[in-house]
C-alpha cells in the first residue's frame, strides 16, 4: 500500500458522515473522495471511484450496509470495507464479517482510532472493536459447540487449557509481553503459544 488512500464515506446522518470525512480527510495520507448518503449510493459511488477503502453505516435506507458491503466486495474486491455502527449486535458483526468487511468499529471511537482503523483494513488486515473482540472469542471458548461451525468447534475443542488462557488474553487485546507478565512465563513462551494457537485455528494473525 503506497502513496495516499482514497476513502469513500458512507453514513445516512449528515453530521456523521461529514465529521467521518473531515477527520478522515485531515490526514496526510489519506484524501476522502466521496460522500453516500445510503448503501445503494454508497454501491454506485464505490464502482464509479474506485476508492481503497469505504467506511460504511449499517443501518442505513434503500439498501443496508451490510448488503452494500457484501455487493462491493463481491463487484470491486479491491475495494476494502470498514463497518462503523452505533450499534454493538453481535447479528450486526457476524453479518459484516460474512459480507466481505476487513473491520467492524463503534462510533464512539477515537479520531486517531478511525485514522489508523482505514490504515489497517487499506493494508488488508482485519480489525475488531475491542468489546466485540473479546465478547466474541469468550463466546467460542465458553460454548464451542454452539452456533459455531463444527471445524472450528474441533479445532477449539484441540487447545490445551494453557492454549486457551492465551486465547482469551489475546482476546483482550493484551502484547505478548503483556501476557507473559500476567501468566509470569518469558515472552519467547508466549510467542510459543500464540503461534501454536494460530495454527490449530487456522488463523492467519492474531487480528
Amino acid at each position: 500500500m503506497k502513496g495516499v488512500l482514497r476513502v469513500l464515506v458512507a453514513d445516512d446522518q449528515d453530521l456523521f458522515r461529514a465529521a467521518f470525512a473531515m477527520i478522515l480527510d485531515a490526514q496526510p495520507d489519506m484524501s476522502v473522495v466521496g460522500e453516500a448518503a445510503d448503501g445503494a449510493e454508497a454501491v454506485g459511488r464505490a464502482a464509479e471511484l474506485r476508492p481503497d477503502v469505504v467506511v460504511m453505516d449499517v443501518r442505513m435506507p434503500v439498501l443496508d450496509g451490510v448488503a452494500a458491503t457484501r455487493r462491493i466486495r463481491s463487484e470491486l474486491p479491491g475495494v476494502r470495507v470498514l463497518v462503523l455502527t452505533m450499534f454493538d449486535l453481535d447479528e450486526y458483526v457476524y453479518d459484516a464479517l460474512r459480507a466481505g468487511a476487513g473491520g467492524f468499529l463503534l462510533k464512539d471511537i477515537r479520531r486517531d482510532e478511525l485514522a489508523n482503523a482505514v490504515r489497517v483494513v487499506a493494508r488488508g488486515d482485519s480489525l475488531l472493536a475491542p468489546t466485540v473482540t473479546r465478547r466474541l472469542v469468550e463466546d467460542l471458548v465458553r460454548r464451542p459447540g454452539h452456533g459455531v461451525a463444527p471445524v472450528l468447534a474441533a479445532r477449539l475443542d484441540g487447545l490445551t487449557e494453557r492454549e486457551t488462557e492465551i486465547l482469551r488474553l489475546l482476546a483482550r487485546g493484551l502484547s505478548n509481553l503483556e501476557i507473559a507478565e500476567s501468566l509470569v512465563v518469558s515472552e519467547y513462551t508466549v510467542k510459543t503459544h500464540v503461534s501454536r494457537v494460530l495454527t490449530k485455528l487456522g488463523l492467519r494473525d492474531r487480528v
